[in-house]
């Protein structure tokens, strides 16, 4: 059932490989026939089934840079965890590439509890996953839907059929704004067919203009230094499809995240762009087991790979309590 993927076997992450856990590759598949990699780490001299989670995110990036460190970092914390890249991104399968779909995207968290039921040492009863960035709305959704997720995380989380539909900050919320980028895309569409290849809509901006927002200086800190770039990863590089994002438009992905009955723990920071996207998605969950962190002075990136930001701590007492 799945394809063959090519996986690089020598350590090429943005991080430092730790000594404290086991780490291998390993692939699964989703319910749509695409064959996702992932990297595995499990606690070193672990003997008993362990709680497993699963990580991914940001939006645009991969398994070596920001969803690795918080998998590897959980792992040092007792947890079994992978790391992995979305459909048709990374070492991951799927064709056309680079293309992003709230569905099938939700779908590969659905896929990481898959396999991480079938395995041998984890129990399959406390399986958790962590989304970053725009993955962070996707594990809600994920959890909105499949009952065996027992604890999420979304952290400095995007909304990203929001952000496509609206605007930032709801800035573009209009009928007359939405058409056209309807009609922008369509014709983006009519032109891809006619060339044979799909246009790329690049990465993050370079040479950074001196007029940037401050958030975009942030990710060009991030993805376009020896800080987190990475070969494979869009955000660094060309980016996704210019047409990746017209299913977000008109399917939005937190529609029923007010029915998740299971634990969620929403971090952000204080300063980042993006925390009214998080404020907003904690105020509809219901339940006594929903959490809202803000970590203050903290930028959206801070909470990609900033070990002293990152509030591991916390990570580590809520999936314990949750995964029980």
């Amino acid at each position: 059932m799945e394809e063959k993927l090519t996986l690089v076997e020598e350590w090429d992450k943005t991080f430092p490989k730790s000594d404290k856990v086991n780490h291998c590759k390993v692939t699964f598949h989703n319910r749509y026939g695409i064959t996702l990699a992932a990297d595995l780490y499990s606690p070193k001299n672990a003997e008993e089934k362990l709680p497993a989670i699963a990580v991914c995110g940001p939006f645009g990036a991969v398994k070596e840079q920001s969803s690795g460190l918080y998998a590897q970092t959980l792992a040092e914390r007792g947890f079994l965890t992978i790391g992995f890249d979305p459909s048709f991104t990374g070492e991951s399968g799927g064709s056309p590439r680079y293309v992003a779909s709230p569905d099938i995207n939700t779908e590969d968290f659905q896929a990481a509890v898959d396999f991480l039921s079938a395995q041998d040492n984890v129990d399959p009863e406390k399986i958790g996953i962590v989304g970053i960035c725009g993955w962070g709305g996707m594990a809600l959704n994920a959890a909105a839907i499949d009952t065996r997720i027992k604890a999420t995380v979304a952290s400095t989380m995007y909304d990203m059929t929001r952000v496509n539909a609206k605007g930032y900050f709801d800035a573009e919320d209009s009928e007359n704004a939405r058409y056209e980028k309807r009609k922008a895309l369509n014709a983006q569409r009519t032109a891809d067919y006619k060339n044979g290849e799909y246009a790329r809509a690049g990465g993050v901006v370079d040479p950074l203009p001196a007029d940037a927002p401050s958030f975009v200086k942030d990710y060009y800190d991030y993805y376009k230094t020896s800080r987190g770039y990475h070969k494979r990863s869009l955000n660094s590089n060309d980016g996704w499809n210019v047409t990746s994002s017209l299913s977000f438009l008109n399917m939005p992905i937190l529609q029923y995240s007010s029915e998740i009955r299971s634990a969620v723990l929403i971090v952000h920071g204080e300063k980042a762009h993006s925390c009214y996207l998080g404020k907003d998605a904690f105020e509809k969950l219901t339940g006594d087991n929903k959490e809202l962190m803000i970590i203050p002075g903290a930028v959206h990136t801070d909470l990609y790979d900033q070990i002293d930001v990152i509030p591991f701590d916390k990570l580590e007492t809520f999936f314990n309590e949750n995964l029980k």
